[in-house]
């Protein structure tokens, strides 16, 4: 009988790279950016795993921000997690795997662990679970075996592993790793695709929970204190377990490669060949997605003529591009980007340069999701902004009020119940009710289908922290919510 296997899926990271479409609120791994299809990159790494030997629930580990955009994504593909884990902040995978290798072996179960990123294309699927197939014994044996990638090119913006001896082509057999070798100038990146001893480093990890956490025990010892400590104490909150913000706030940040794999005398590589990219910029999603005969990559409503070798992408209004060359263009409802795509990579700088200025464009994203549905901005003024509501069948908001603000609401789907200062009413397509300042209300969709809304606000104050909460089924009231946790 094989091993249980359990793919833990880390869905960190803000994709900067990839903006305007990439965003702190809502990164690349939510966003359908690989092949042809509509899966977005997360949806992808799950569904690629279909067909593995002995293939349990996966584990998502996730910033706590991201929590209803990874529930509502596996939803959609049917898949029941076995547990999410949130993630207060940011502190690297060392930190994160531990969290999974704790979890997976709490009841004194030792299954393997497979640790992939959530926001890489894998073009062969069937490799991909060849590949990994051929790491089990290896794994099951207490190897730590990562997949090196094969390399197509002297890359010099990739980590590299050697392998103690060379690998041959289109091999199945994992190899002791000699080193890791950090990003090289080109000349070293050169000598070493002569050796057949180099692979690129994935970050992608098959291992039993057990072995690995003997490695992190012996050669980080503080990263498990502390991971630990955030499991014992994590807060449940609906369908997700919040790690304990004090003590996971105490964690070191660091990465798996440097807390384990580059000090482990248990590490083996296995070549993976199976068109792997980390889509780390435009260009390379240039280079990785289907071309038309021109050259092009054109996604949503987009109209190329004589345009050759570009990538034009609309995610609302239409994109025309006419006689242009070697270009990136990416129109989103609040920013569009025209780069070369040779300089696709500077967009980091205009990123940083926009977080600098604390425009809202270098982090938010006007799509915002929520236990209840989700919320978009639509447009704004002094005093006043207009937002697009749905409300899954089901769902309620929190019952709540405003000090700065006054609401008009207008259904344009589904029927809506309303309760304003104690009252109810339904209200149905075409139909509108107003939220004075002040007033206690709660909208909930008693249907079957989503209620779509129209929301106009006014007042001398916008933000979303100008909520009252007196009673939430989410667990958001104030009376409900731990201290340390966001109202979100």
């Amino acid at each position: 009988m094989s091993t249980p296997l359990i793919p833990v899926i880390l869905c960190g990271g803000t994709g900067t790279r990839l903006w305007p479409l990439s965003r702190a609120s809502y990164p690349k791994q939510y966003w359908p950016l690989g092949g042809s299809g509509e899966e977005t990159l997360l949806q992808q790494t799950q569904q690629r795993l279909e067909g593995l030997d002995a293939l349990q629930d996966p584990l998502l580990i996730c910033n706590e921000d991201h929590r209803f955009i990874v529930a509502e994504q596996m939803r959609q593909i049917g898949v029941k997690p076995g547990a999410i884990l949130l993630e207060p902040m940011g502190r690297n995978t060392a930190p994160a795997v531990a969290i999974a290798a704790l979890q997976a072996t709490v009841k004194g179960e030792d299954p393997l662990l497979l640790v992939l990123a959530a926001d890489h294309v894998i073009r062969d699927g069937e490799r991909f679970r060849a590949t990994v197939q051929a790491g089990r014994s290896a794994a099951e044996a207490g190897r730590l075996v990562t997949f090196g990638i094969v390399p197509t090119a002297p890359e010099t913006g990739y980590g590299y592993i050697e392998a103690t001896e060379p690998l041959q082509a289109g091999t199945l057999s994992p190899a002791p790793i000699a080193r890791f070798v950090e990003k090289p100038d080109l000349a070293t990146a050169e000598q070493f695709l002569t050796t057949g001893r180099f692979t690129w480093n994935s970050g992608m990890f098959l291992f039993r929970a057990s072995a690995m956490l003997a490695e992190l025990e012996r050669l980080a010892p503080e990263v498990v204190s502390c991971c630990r400590a955030a499991l014992e104490q994590d807060h449940p909150d609906l369908d997700f377990r919040r790690l304990d913000h004090h003590a996971f706030a105490r964690c070191p940040e660091v990465a798996i490669d440097v807390a384990v794999m580059e000090q482990t005398q248990m590490g083996s590589v296995l070549p993976l060949d199976a068109g792997w990219s980390d889509v780390g910029s435009w260009s390379a999603l240039w280079d990785t997605s289907e071309k038309d005969a021109d050259g092009n990559v054109l996604r949503g409503r987009v109209i190329s003529e004589n345009s050759r070798n570009c990538y034009l992408r609309s995610e609302h209004r239409l994109v025309v591009g006419l006689g242009v060359e070697n270009l990136v263009v990416v129109e989103t409802d609040d920013a569009v980007l025209i780069a070369d795509r040779d300089q696709a990579q500077n967009v980091k700088k205009v990123v940083s340069q926009l977080e600098a200025d604390g425009s809202p464009e270098g982090k938010a994203h006007r799509k915002i999701y929520r236990p209840w549905g989700h919320y978009t901005g639509v447009m704004e003024g002094s005093r006043w902004q207009v937002k697009r509501i749905s409300v899954k069948p089901g769902e309620s908001l929190s019952l709540q009020m405003h000090h700065h603000r006054a609401e008009h609401w207008v259904v344009v789907r589904g029927t809506a119940l309303v309760e304003r200062d104690g009252d109810e009413q339904l209200v149905g397509e075409n139909q509108s009710t107003y939220i004075p300042m002040g007033c206690h209300h709660r909208l909930s969709n008693p249907g079957r289908i989503p209620v779509e809304m129209i929301e106009v606000q006014s007042g001398e104050y916008l933000g979303e922290d100008d909520i009252v909460r007196f009673d939430d089924v989410y667990g958001r009231s104030d009376q409900q919510r731990d201290p340390s946790e966001k109202a979100a």
